[in-house]
């Protein structure tokens, strides 16, 4: 018989899944702060997987000395390498784009669209019935990402509003993909070897598109880029992808989602703090009505959070 977690366990799970909340809800902030130098979308994405790549060689390396070794078809590991490029090639470049045109509070709020399509996924494709409980879920998502969208509008401080929030639902939607996708793999390989194997995949198109865009030229940007582009494969990246492989391991996926969705008011904190970003009273409404939807979600436990890196 299994026994369940101590409470320390518990906490420490919990304290794990939080601390990631805020590494996650930091990225917006970081690419805000990068794009008030010249740099393009595709280039501070390259630095962020170049800084970023080198730690989870390693942490492949040492899982594949103590760790069992996987066996996977040659299908299986094509499966696997295009997982890991829609979830950070594709993903993270729509999610980079759409910061060029809104700001980081609304960025996070749309972003939350993907566990709503995670749900719709699973019910196109695999048949899994929408309970009552879900319908009003997505409900509640929805009216909130559109309040929060109506009160953003004239916002003075956003160049698009209306293309920056497609580029960002566009990515929500390809890591929903991702993640309904990799369910099995992540089941064969473990979850912390199956985000190296996916973040590696995923940097090999991402340097390719950063060569083909404009040469792989990266040598000439301000010191605070480079800072900023180790920020964000340190602290956004590597560091909370493996806090919240652990803390899933301690509270289970459905307590990590829950927990995890307290993303979007610590960005909405950052946003005003650092960036001085000015927050209507439509967005903070949407963001709990977000949160409402995506808690209910989390609490029926009918989608699997897996490693993030958004």
């Amino acid at each position: 018989m299994t026994q369940p977690p101590s409470l320390s366990r518990y906490w420490i799970g919990a304290f794990l899944v939080f601390l990631s909340a805020f590494c996650f809800a930091s990225k917006g902030i970081l690419i805000k702060l990068a794009y008030q130098y010249p740099i393009d979308s595709i280039s501070l994405l390259t630095l962020r997987m170049l800084f970023a790549l080198p730690f989870y060689v390693v942490i492949l390396l040492r899982l594949e000395r103590t760790a069992p070794p996987v066996r996977l078809t040659t299908k299986q590991w094509v499966a696997l390498a295009l997982m890991g490029i829609t979830g950070y090639y594709f993903a993270s470049f729509f999610n980079f784009l759409g910061l060029v045109y809104i700001t980081a509070s609304l960025e996070r709020i749309l972003l939350f669209t993907y566990p709503t399509f995670v749900l719709l996924l699973n019910a196109i494709g695999f048949g899994r019935r929408v309970t009552k409980l879900q319908a009003m879920a997505l409900a509640l998502t929805y009216a909130g990402i559109l309040l929060a969208f109506v009160g953003n509008v004239e916002t003075s401080n956003q160049k698009d509003v209306v293309l920056g929030a497609f580029w960002v639902v566009l990515s929500g939607l390809v890591y929903a993909i991702y993640l309904v996708g990799s369910d099995r793999l992540i089941a064969r390989t473990g979850s912390q070897r199956f985000t190296c194997y996916a973040m590696i995949a995923a940097t090999v198109p991402t340097v390719i598109h950063c060569a083909l865009q404009n040469g792989l030229q990266l040598a000439n940007y301000p010191i605070p880029v480079y800072a900023l582009g180790l920020g964000m494969g340190i602290f956004v990246t590597v560091i909370p992808t493996f806090m919240i492989a652990e803390g899933i391991k301690r509270v289970g996926s459905t307590n990590a989602s829950i927990i995890a969705s307290v993303g979007p008011i610590f960005t909405i904190v950052l946003s005003t703090a650092v960036l001085h970003e000015v927050i209507s009273q439509e967005q903070i409404l949407g963001t709990f009505l977000v949160l409402a939807g995506v808690f209910l979600i989390g609490w029926k436990g009918n989608h699997r959070s897996k490693s993030v890196t958004d």
